[in-house]
């Protein structure tokens, strides 16, 4: 949360140096409607009942739209190609299910009841569907990332074994002809690349060498379209949150958010590997949240995404998990103690 609050505080420094101080009073506002959310959020949750709720909040509503996706997908318009949904892109929206997929995946293997897992399994194949037909080559890596993530993070048995190949395999399936040749074009030479490839391309060195001129604030928030223009090249987004946000708020705002990213990533390890009280449940949940980071941290590096919600309250979900098992992480290396029934303690006198 420190981490949070200290890039919103970095991004509105820049307010004072910016060429066009609107557009980071712009940024700031939209940015702190994620932002005040995510710290009630974190005050209020003080139950593992709070975590499950906000769980199965993301995965159902993630659900739903890809749910209406694939329905209109299957009416023969792609609504994701065709028109921006809510303002977001193809991109944006294949970022945005990754990161839904993966939570859904990890819930399904958490929830004992039969019922919640068919929802949880099914809303995370709707999900990994949409995720093919965005025919976002950022979107389909940041899967991979994930998917190899969680199989590294599941423990091992038969039943998560059997049920991660069986993941591989609808994935594989849900993956067709034009999807895979699309993906392809990500390796192909640089002569062979297609024109959004080549804009990428142009844009990320674009950004380093910004970077290179503006290392420590940056160009200001909201401003790589307009920076962009003026080094030559067509008014747009530069294709990399990472790269956007060093070339905006300067090294140290890029340091900041993925340090937000990165410190929840860390602590949910610690806490899974040290913790050896923590419940099954808390478990697999805090496995899901580190595999969907992953995955989102690999999608955004060939996608800029703005005022995306669903990392966030994915951090604050991770973030909610560390504060409701504060005690068993407080007491983490103290030995299991076993209780003795009061009855049987007259013996151990004798």
């Amino acid at each position: 949360m420190a981490m949070l609050l200290a890039f919103v505080t970095w991004v509105a420094v820049g307010y004072f140096f910016a060429q066009e101080p609107i557009l980071v009073r712009n940024f700031v506002v939209s940015l702190l409607k994620i932002v005040l959310p995510f710290l009630v959020g974190i005050t209020l949750m003080e139950k593992k009942e709070h975590v499950r709720w906000l769980a199965w909040v993301i995965v159902i509503t993630q659900g739903y739209l890809a749910l209406d996706f694939n329905r209109s997908y299957y009416q023969g318009v792609n609504r994701i190609v065709l028109e921006a949904y809510g303002g977001f892109d193809n991109n944006c929206i294949a970022a945005a299910m990754v990161v839904g997929s993966l939570l859904a995946f990890f819930l399904g293997l958490a929830e004992t009841r039969w019922s919640l897992k068919v929802i949880a399994f099914a809303a995370s194949a709707l999900m990994v569907h949409t995720i093919m037909f965005s025919f976002s080559r950022g979107g389909i890596l940041g899967l991979i990332a994930g998917g190899i993530a969680a199989f590294i993070l599941i423990p091992k048995s038969f039943k998560t074994t059997a049920i991660s190949i069986l993941a591989v395999i609808l994935a594989l399936r849900l993956a067709g002809p034009e999807v895979r040749q699309r993906f392809m074009t990500t390796f192909v030479d640089p002569e062979q690349r297609d024109r959004s490839a080549r804009s990428r391309v142009e844009q990320w060195g674009a950004c380093l060498r910004s970077i290179r001129e503006n290392p420590f604030l940056g160009v200001g928030a909201n401003h790589w379209p307009l920076r962009s223009q003026q080094m030559g090249l067509p008014r747009m987004h530069a294709h990399s949150l990472w790269l956007e946000t060093a070339a905006e708020m300067g090294v140290p705002g890029l340091l900041l958010l993925s340090g937000f990213y990165g410190l929840t990533i860390y602590r949910l390890r610690k806490l899974v590997k040290e913790c050896h009280n923590l419940d099954l449940w808390s478990q697999y949940m805090a496995r899901g949240v580190i595999a969907s980071l992953v995955g989102f941290a690999v999608a955004v590096s060939f996608i800029s995404v703005v005022w995306l919600e669903i990392p966030y309250y994915t951090v604050l979900l991770g973030a909610a998990l560390l504060r409701v098992h504060t005690e068993e992480w407080e007491h983490r290396f103290e030995p299991n103690t076993i209780n003795i029934p009061e009855h049987m303690t007259k013996y151990a006198s004798l």
